[in-house]
């Protein structure tokens, strides 16, 4: 099976959907657990919440989050994406965590899990379709958070590419998609406001260069 999108980093081929953690890792220089690591901290979540993973890939950031969390307090985490060999190691990193679940979807396309969230993740996704599309992800997240709820997205910072050091900007160009190179030009918090949200905080990463952006429903 082709591509949806035939220029999208974020469609895996078997083989890279097998090593996408250690691919992470070199991607970083190193760094992706530590700032990974960061950002879920800075979501501040509760033991109770309930929270939607959008395009969850190895569930490595899943399995992160599961430990602030509590199923005697009614937590709960769907995690949704469309790989195969993703749900593999999804189910396998996160059986140890019977409020965890795994769903084949995509999140590009409308959805309705019939339950609303506290919280809604998204992490290295979104940058990784066309623009057009990439409303379609804004608003699965809108409608399934709770009013009061928040918008957690986990990706590129805005940037000009042409100021990083020559090293990076050469692995950057190598390694992402061409919908990457319009994602970091973008004002995401003025496009985010216009489905609605509001209350902006970020966390920085990696010399500015990632971003953990929260939004309120």
């Amino acid at each position: 099976m082709g591509k949806i999108y035939p220029d999208s980093g974020v469609e895996l081929t078997p083989l890279i959907a097998k090593n996408y953690d250690l691919l992470m890792k070199f991607g970083s220089f190193g760094k992706y657990q530590g700032f990974i690591n960061r950002a879920i901290e800075k979501m501040d979540i509760k033991p109770g919440d309930k929270i939607l993973d959008l395009g969850c890939g190895t569930g490595k950031n899943t399995c992160l989050m599961s430990k602030f969390l509590s199923e005697d307090e009614g937590a709960k985490i769907v995690g949704l994406d469309i790989s195969e060999d993703m749900k593999k190691q999804f189910e396998k990193n996160c059986q140890a965590f019977p409020f965890i679940q795994f769903k084949k979807q995509r999140v590009d396309e409308s959805f309705d899990l019939e339950e609303k969230f506290d919280k809604v993740f998204i992490s290295f996704v979104i940058h990784g379709f066309p623009h057009d599309v990439r409303s379609g992800v804004i608003e699965n997240a809108r409608n399934h958070l709770k009013d009061g709820g928040s918008f957690f997205i986990l990706d590129f910072a805005e940037f000009n590419m042409e100021e990083m050091p020559p090293l990076h900007r050469f692995i950057f160009k190598k390694i992402e998609c061409k919908y990457a190179f319009d994602f970091i030009e973008k004002d995401w918090k003025e496009i985010l406001a216009q489905y609605g949200f509001h209350d902006f905080t970020e966390d920085l990463f990696i010399k500015n260069y990632v971003r953990l952006l929260k939004a309120m429903k």
